[in-house]
């Protein structure tokens, strides 16, 4: 049955977007102004990136004009005599083609290509990062399990499936704080965690262990919302440099000026990009995501899902972003569905 009345949705799912909009309410962050627009998200960016282009266009027609009115009035105003009115219209019309000048539309910012750099170790490592014996899943209502002989080893990548309410979430919570049967954690592994809601940046996410000491199954996004964004940053780095971390939040649009606040203070999707840095900051040797695409612009998500291929590290995700998952290298796939 279709829904007869007006409904406004946010969401950062495109293709979810676009399969029932009519219209787009764009909030610029720039002027701070509401636009609204016929048709879907991507007609808008069309639109947006057209006005852009003759913007810029009749900007550099104005440019041309301008240099030549000054060029003209310079040559007019030394000849003197009456050639000095001459020279004073070529200066007015200088000074309408400036006024004529648009500012160009600003557009949101996308991230800049970025690393997770996977953790070092010994030359006395097996290779072997995790070993998992068996899963578990909610079926009926009843908890099952089902043994399963898998080692992941670094540079493998694993994708957790099934239905909402199955499991996923608690076996990757499990896997980070390092608790739990069926599956064994090697000794000194760094294990960096993006957890879907940020509650692991809370108090109430469990302790955090500094970043010079082991963090096999730490909840490596782990703090405290009342800490400052810059401090969830520089507790994690391995060789402690202001220069690297400030150049590595700016890269993901996290100014001074935000790492300075709190980090109850961030947006969601600033949370998320914060946790990302973090990954980055950290080099994990095992790096689990927990719908890493909740609260992320769409925009960033070619960027991360290059990163997330690129990363030579063990790597457990869960996603239901078909999409997004298709553009990371997966090595195996554990469906909880099956069990």
């Amino acid at each position: 049955m279709l829904y007869e009345k007006t409904c406004i949705v946010i969401s950062h799912d495109a293709d979810f977007l676009n399969a029932f909009s009519d219209g787009v309410l764009y909030l610029d962050v720039f002027t701070h102004k509401i636009e609204q627009y016929s048709g879907n998200y991507y007609d808008v960016v069309e639109e947006i990136k057209n006005r852009i282009e003759r913007e810029n266009l009749q900007n550099a027609r104005m440019q041309t004009q301008i240099k030549e009115k000054r060029t003209q009035a310079e040559v007019f105003a030394h000849k003197g005599g009456k050639l000095r009115a001459v020279a004073k219209r070529m200066r007015e019309a200088a000074e309408e083609a400036e006024e004529n000048i648009v500012s160009v539309r600003q557009e949101d910012k996308t991230i800049k290509p970025f690393t997770i750099p996977a953790q070092e170790f010994d030359k006395h490592f097996d290779g072997k990062v995790i070993e998992i014996h068996s899963v578990a899943a909610i079926k009926n209502h009843k908890p099952v399990s089902k043994k399963l002989g898998l080692v992941v080893r670094k540079n493998y990548h694993v994708l957790l499936s099934g239905p909402n309410g199955i499991g996923k979430t608690t076996m990757l919570e499990k896997f980070a704080s390092g608790k739990g049967e069926g599956f064994v954690i090697a000794k000194d592994v760094r294990v960096g965690y993006y957890k879907q809601d940020f509650s692991n940046f809370s108090a109430k996410g469990g302790s955090q262990p500094k970043a010079d000491q082991p963090l096999a199954g730490a909840k490596a996004s782990g703090g405290d919302f009342k800490q400052k964004a810059y401090d969830a940053l520089y507790e994690v780095m391995q060789e402690k440099d202001e220069h690297k971390l400030r150049a590595t939040a700016a890269s993901f649009l996290l100014d001074g000026k935000l790492l300075d606040q709190p980090i109850q203070a961030l947006s969601e999707g600033q949370k998320g990009l914060l946790s990302f840095c973090r990954l980055a900051l950290l080099k994990p040797g095992l790096l689990i995501l927990d719908e890493p695409t909740n609260h992320i612009n769409f925009r960033h998500l070619p960027v991360i899902a290059e990163a997330l291929n690129d990363y030579d590290g063990a790597m457990i995700m869960v996603s239901h972003i078909p999409d997004f998952v298709s553009q990371i290298r997966i090595d195996e796939i554990i469906d909880l569905d099956t069990i």
